[in-house]
């Protein structure tokens, strides 16, 4: 398993049924494949400046597709611009995928529109590897998931001991996921705005 599902297969059955921000948690996805493909060294870092290396591995559809947006993206692209640009609906794709391999039970639909429920994982044993990993204490999914809302997170705590440039793409998560929740707030405060002004309040 790739630390990218990993990472979903923890959002798909959170242990105390946390219900994340979309979102946030695409923009970590995105950024838990920017560290898989630095794993495979089909990708390297020039500061903050993605450079394709050479094929992702193998055998994981989404990590392939991930490699080939990598070269669609052309030369001078930042790990800030890819998390953006790849991260958009990223965490749909990730469950769609998930459910058609059969890792992950199909979300059942609400009659509420607004109330979204999960279910238990298909297959236990991908699910268990995930959450035993993310348990360990490992510091680049933990940091993933943190980012993500599925744990506590504290931006002061980025992991210690961790290469530059896997430190780089979680800071750039860190930072993408605060201007994300940023915008939400914006937003909020601007919709009970408008209200305000049709009560007359």
């Amino acid at each position: 398993m790739t630390t990218a599902r990993d990472l979903a297969l923890v959002a798909a059955d959170p242990q105390d049924r946390t219900v994340v921000e979309q979102g946030d948690l695409s923009l970590a996805l995105a950024g838990a494949e920017l560290i898989d493909l630095l794993d495979a060294e089909a990708l390297t870092l020039d500061g903050d400046l993605l450079v394709p290396a050479g094929p992702a591995p193998a055998g994981d559809t989404l990590l392939s597709e991930a490699a080939q947006w990598l070269v669609d993206g052309g030369p001078g692209e930042t790990v800030d611009d890819w998390l953006w640009r790849r991260g958009r609906d990223l965490a749909g794709r990730y469950r769609t995928v998930l459910e058609e391999e059969g890792l992950v039970a199909p979300e059942r639909r609400s009659r509420n529109p607004l109330r979204r429920q999960h279910t238990a994982p298909a297959d236990p044993s991908a699910a268990r590897a995930a959450g035993e990993r993310h348990s360990s204490g490992e510091p680049v999914l933990g940091a993933l998931a943190a980012a993500a809302g599925l744990t506590e997170r504290d931006d002061d705590d980025m992991p210690d001991g961790l290469a530059d440039d896997r430190t780089t793409v979680l800071a750039a998560v860190l930072q993408a996921v605060t201007e994300l929740a940023g915008e939400r707030q914006r937003r909020t405060i601007e919709a009970a705005a408008f209200d305000n002004i049709w009560r007359g309040d």
